[in-house]
């Protein structure tokens, strides 16, 4: 294993120029008269995950220095729909981004810093230098740490200015609902939706817009209790429990809380709300605290130095095993945006978008304690069909079961409508050798088994292509679509999120249309049917409302082509032949790699066309790699995934050993990176992208 660290020269910051600003009072801000700050600039763009994350991993240290440190978001789009104005603001707002963000369209700024990739965060100090560059997430305890070393040196120096910056807050927003995420038909006729905006549930009656009540305090956190003490942040999906299960457990709905990282679940006849699945903090690809450890919990209590992980189900202890199945409350999880019940597995299943996965939470299995697991995807984020084990997702969003058992899925990032095929026991048990009556059998063989779900893609082309074309499924395009719903024909409706619009799939003739257009961001749907109509409830997230519109009584919708886009980034120009990829990576000041558990790093690289790299292409442990480019293709994306684990310093005592109880806390730093080449003769002949450097 080794690293390759790139000191940056001495390089002042570029000024930073876009469309506009917002949360400056309509002000213009310029590097100039931030002369005396530490500036972070954050690269994003409002449908990435790893953004979000970001935005979260940035609060803490945004409060505790907001004399010293101006945090600038540089909102530099991938979809179509991120370009609009107005759609940026309604994302600041929603996502509650308390910091100046500069608007750039164009890519003005991001080509200006070289970024690569969402995101990408950049650190310059109180004199306008660039001290550090950084891509993707996990980077929070790093950038801590150089902030208080960078307000400590230009204090001595005399050249740190402490006071308010530029960030104007917005005019507090009022209604009954603030970017309603997701929403349930309840039992009693109702209408739960997940208040994404207002960290908390509203029951609404009927009609759609009568609260009825709110389950949730309103303020951001993980709290469990009564309906008005409990917390959530930005839920999004809900599911309603079997009935047969709803006693036993003592919950009927199950929610996704996406930031906070769990699974809640929600007894409907008092209110109140408990946490379910989860730790409340984030699993991190390949990071080594993702299980439990002994002493752990929500409280984040100290943990003793020296703790072991908790016992998978087969009882075996040690970091995560993907094979493996958890108790529910001693994995961590990342962002699951949606849950829908499988009746062929009796698990629910969990679209997690924050790591391109889809899982299984079994809430009866061991007594009602539940069990968690792994149901498909590698985490790699792209579209690759097939067996679970093997499948590529980005960003799973919508989930929705047909009466046939099959399992619908909105994939936002890839734009695409994708399906999940599930084995019934039986079928599996056979194959396995195991009795599909024992009470375990169900948890044995989601456990143990890659071939109980199989995926397919109805439409979708991957990441970098998108739009609004209806036709035939291979040629149609959705635009990050968020969610999905079987209507009574057995056909599907999508939320096509960035197109404001209402989408059809006939699997029986493999054509997509166009049911409604012109909706402010609908990121759910609800079928409704009574008196042979049928009427779609819209969850229209934008506009904070609820929507009902009818279907037409062919349910055909209309056929529209608004054009076919791509991801526009500049490509970089590479020689064919020899190329050196460098990913610097440097640990955070009083942090050092963390080798415990083997390789504290790793780099995988890739390429479409895979022709592209006629040598370099895999896995490896170190953060550099000699590449072969193919002379005799013109163009491509080379994708780069890159991880640096490292822990804290552990504090020595007098007699020079550690300190035996403190436990160094430990750090996980990864990204993706797709970037587009162009080989040319005289193309570069070396890459560098920055991991932390």
């Amino acid at each position: 294993m080794s690293t390759s660290v790139q000191n940056f020269p001495r390089v002042r910051a570029s000024e930073l120029v876009g469309r506009g600003w917002l949360n400056t009072g309509g002000r213009t801000v310029t590097l100039s008269e931030l002369r005396g700050k530490v500036v972070v600039l954050d690269f994003w763009t409002f449908c990435c995950i790893n953004c979000l994350h970001v935005l979260d991993e940035l609060r803490e240290v945004e409060e505790q220095h907001r004399d010293e440190l101006v945090i600038i978001g540089v909102h530099s789009p991938k979809f179509e729909h991120e370009a609009d104005p107005a759609a940026l603001a309604a994302a600041v707002e929603r996502y509650e981004v308390r910091h100046p963000v500069l608007d750039d369209p164009e890519l003005v700024t991001w080509g200006a810093y070289t970024a690569r990739a969402w995101p990408t965060l950049v650190v310059i100090d109180p004199e306008g230098y660039i001290v550090a560059q950084m891509a993707g997430e996990g980077h929070g305890s790093a950038i801590a740490a150089l902030v208080s070393d960078l307000i400590a040196e230009h204090a001595l120096k005399g050249t740190l200015h402490r006071g308010s910056g530029p960030y104007v807050p917005p005019a507090p927003a009022s209604g009954t609902l603030r970017f309603p995420a997701k929403a349930l038909a309840l039992p009693n006729g109702n209408v739960l939706v997940a208040d994404a905006g207002h960290h908390s549930l509203a029951e609404l009656g009927p009609d759609g817009e009568t609260l009825v009540r709110r389950i949730g305090s309103g303020e951001r956190g993980l709290v469990d209790g009564g309906p008005g003490e409990a917390r959530f942040s930005e839920p999004n999906g809900l599911c309603l429990v079997p009935e047969d299960l709803r006693d036993s457990l003592g919950y009927d709905v199950v929610v996704a809380d996406t930031v906070n990282h769990a699974l809640r679940g929600v007894r409907l006849s008092d209110g109140a709300v408990y946490t379910v699945a989860g730790t409340g903090q984030q699993f991190m690809v390949g990071g080594q605290e993702n299980v439990a450890l002994e002493g752990e919990s929500l409280a984040g209590d100290p943990i003793p130095r020296g703790a072991q992980f908790v016992p998978n189900i087969s009882g075996k202890a040690g970091p995560f095993d993907p094979t493996e199945a958890y108790l529910a409350r001693q994995l961590r999880l990342s962002s699951p945006w949606d849950v829908e019940w499988s009746d062929v597995h009796s698990v629910f299943v969990v679209a997690m978008a924050g790591n391109h996965t889809l899982w299984s939470f079994d809430p009866a299995a061991l007594g009602g304690s539940g069990s968690v697991r792994l149901l498909a995807g590698t985490m790699n984020e792209g579209l690759e069909d097939g067996p679970g084990a093997g499948a590529w997702f980005a960003q799973p969003s919508g989930l929705a079961q047909a009466s046939d058992g099959t399992v619908w899925l909105a994939d936002a990032e890839t734009s695409a409508l994708r399906r999940l095929v599930l084995s019934p026991v039986s079928d599996v048990s056979e194959e396995l050798d195991v009795d599909p009556d024992a009470p375990d059998t169900v948890h044995l063989l989601n456990a143990s088994s890659s071939e109980t779900v199989v995926i397919e893609t109805a439409v979708g082309q991957g990441l970098f292509d998108f739009g609004h074309r209806d036709g035939a499924a291979d040629q149609a395009l959705l635009q990050h679509p968020l969610g999905v719903a079987v209507l009574p024909d057995g056909s599907v409706v999508v939320a096509d999120t960035y197109n404001g619009a209402l989408r059809r799939y006939d699997p029986a003739s493999g054509e997509v249309t166009t049911l409604a257009k012109d909706l402010a961001e609908p990121s759910d749907v609800l079928v409704e049917v009574a008196d042979d109509a049928v009427h779609l409830l819209v969850v229209e997230s934008a506009a904070h409302r609820l929507t009902r519109v009818a279907l037409p009584a062919t349910l055909a919708g209309e056929v529209l082509d608004g054009g076919a886009h791509k991801v526009a980034r500049p490509a970089t120009d590479v020689g064919s032949g020899a190329l050196r990829l460098d990913v610097p990576f440097a640990p955070a000041p009083g942090q050092k790699l963390d080798d415990r558990w083997g390789p504290s790093t790793s780099l995988q690289v890739s390429a479409t066309p895979p022709e592209l790299l006629l040598s370099g292409a895999g896995s490896g442990t170190d953060l550099f790699r000699d590449l072969v480019i193919n002379p005799d293709v013109a163009e491509g994306i080379l994708h780069v995934t890159a991880k640096a684990a490292s822990c804290d310093q552990v504090p020595l005592l007098p007699n020079g050993e550690p300190d035996p109880d403190v436990f160094p806390a430990c750090h996980l730093a990864q990204q993706d990176w797709g970037v587009p080449v162009r080989v040319v003769p005289d193309g570069d002949a070396g890459l560098t992208l920055p991991l932390r450097g």
